[in-house]
């Protein structure tokens, strides 16, 4: 379980022997003690933290998040790799695991905090316009861009990355609660090996070819 988790668990688990003292004395608590056992459970299951195995090769970027392919886009100049790029983007759902993990490895170029809306994570304006961090990372020649994107309910972002730091791939980098968007933009001549509608796994789903294989 990812460790931000905890904190919740924790507190549910607490309310949950709470309610379950006291319905000796009120039977109504016995209500509690069924609710709050079902939402540490919950909790337990959001914040799992499952082992990845990232595919080999040096030229693969994977995908950053759990869940399912909302849109993928052309975008004619991307202000971070200035140029042309190809925009992917996942939306979580409560279901999925929100831990998230790098596409590539290399060198953390960037860390930006991006203030905004809170738009639903799957509608595309929610790419631009909601609250969000901007991670972009460098492989030699090579920048990608990783969102982490705020929703409705999501309103919380974790990253552990700072500019400098040297990631592997399918490093665990953050998470955001409870359901949500990530991005991940990429150079044009990416070859695209996901479509819209694809359920992709964090560390382990190959979304794309860069350069040379």
């Amino acid at each position: 379980m990812a460790r931000e988790g905890i904190p919740f668990v924790a507190v549910g688990l607490i309310l949950t022997v709470a309610c379950w003292y006291v319905s000796s004395y009120v039977a109504a608590a016995q209500i509690g003690t069924g609710l709050f056992a079902v939402l540490s459970l919950f909790m337990a299951f959001f914040f799992r933290d499952p082992r990845r195995t990232p595919p080999e090769g040096e030229h693969l970027v994977l995908s950053a998040a759990d869940g399912r392919v909302v849109a993928i886009d052309t975008v004619e100049h991307d202000e971070h790799l200035e140029g042309a790029a190809t925009r992917i983007s996942t939306f979580l759902s409560p279901l999925d695991v929100h831990v998230n993990r790098t596409p590539l490895a290399g060198v953390v170029d960037f860390v930006r905090w991006h203030k905004g809306r809170f738009h639903a994570a799957f509608v595309a304006a929610a790419s631009t316009e909601n609250e969000q961090s901007i991670i972009g990372i460098r492989q030699g020649s090579t920048l990608v861009v990783v969102k982490q994107i705020v929703g409705v309910v999501a309103r919380r972002i974790v990253c552990y990355l700072r500019a400098g730091d040297t990631i592997g791939r399918g490093e665990k980098f953050g998470l955001i609660r409870f359901g949500s968007r990530v991005d991940l933009i990429v150079p044009a001549d990416t070859r695209m090996q996901v479509r819209v509608g694809d359920r992709v796994r964090a560390g382990e789903t190959v979304i794309g070819v860069i350069g040379d294989v």
